[in-house]
């Protein structure tokens, strides 16, 4: 585990796995967890791989400065943070508030990503004043008292019975109050259509059937907005499908990077 120091004393906390030399693989997490978020998948991800996560701030072990923040500052935490480990032609794999975060930057630097995959994600997801009012819920409550609901939005009635949810509704309790309200801000005020609707890079657009954030249409519409974009709805699964159905995410995920002649055949 390492940490990247941003000025001013912001700290953005990364972790790499894999083959440092390998193809280099990027993922941004969703709203309300860590880099944790990705274990199941890189634990199935095949050799040759150089896999990099982190926490954005607010979030994790990366600094959590007082709020509102703006998608300009996630964008470019991650464009400070592939800078500084000097990547270029990254597959940028972005969920939720991260794959936000993943169109945002392939529209402005094309040097660093050069194939996209964008999981549970929208140009535009919910309304301001949605945003607005679970902002002034953790402001009021905190997250861990809105924790047992975003578990009904996130997960599948299936998973939600199992002992492991518990664990994903203590990462979210535990996420600061001002970080997670400070990225209800970004994605309030983000619109990315124009810019999305830009974009000329391979991409795959990963939904989850049961997902009560980002539900397939939206998904779905995400993908009509990029030429030759994917569409790939993992049935049963909710928001965090990397996490419900880690085997069939993964096969989606290497399949598209095999289809992109991106993976060795030995791997």
């Amino acid at each position: 585990m390492y940490a990247l120091p941003r000025p001013p004393d912001l700290h953005i906390h990364w972790r790499q796995d894999g083959d440092p030399d390998g193809l280099p693989v990027v993922f941004a997490n969703s709203l309300g967890t860590d880099l944790r978020l990705w274990d199941k998948v890189v634990a199935r991800m095949p050799q040759g791989l150089r896999l990099i996560r982190y926490d954005k701030r607010g979030h994790g072990l990366s600094s959590a400065p007082p709020g509102p923040y703006a998608m300009a500052d996630l964008r470019r935490d991650l464009e400070a943070l592939m800078d500084h480990l000097e990547l270029r032609d990254c597959v940028l794999v972005g969920l939720s508030i991260g794959g936000m975060i993943a169109q945002d930057l392939a529209a402005g630097r094309l040097d660093l990503v050069r194939a996209l995959v964008l999981s549970n994600t929208a140009p535009k997801i919910g309304t301001t004043e949605l945003w607005e009012t679970r902002i002034a819920e953790v402001n009021s409550e905190g997250t861990a008292s809105m924790a047992p609901g975003i578990m009904e939005r996130w997960f599948s009635k299936a998973f939600r019975e199992t002992e492991e949810c518990a664990l994903w509704q203590q990462m979210v309790a535990a996420t600061p109050d001002h970080g997670y309200a400070g990225c209800c801000a970004a994605i309030a005020e983000t619109d990315l259509y124009e810019q999305t609707s830009t974009l000329r890079l391979p991409t795959l657009v990963i939904g989850g059937s049961e997902d009560g954030s980002t539900p397939p249409d939206l998904t779905g519409e995400l993908a009509s907005l990029i030429p030759g974009a994917t569409h790939a709805l993992i049935r049963g699964a909710g928001h965090l499908p990397c996490v419900e159905a880690p085997d069939v995410y993964v096969e989606h995920l290497t399949g598209f990077l095999a289809g992109l002649g991106l993976l060795d055949p030995a791997s």
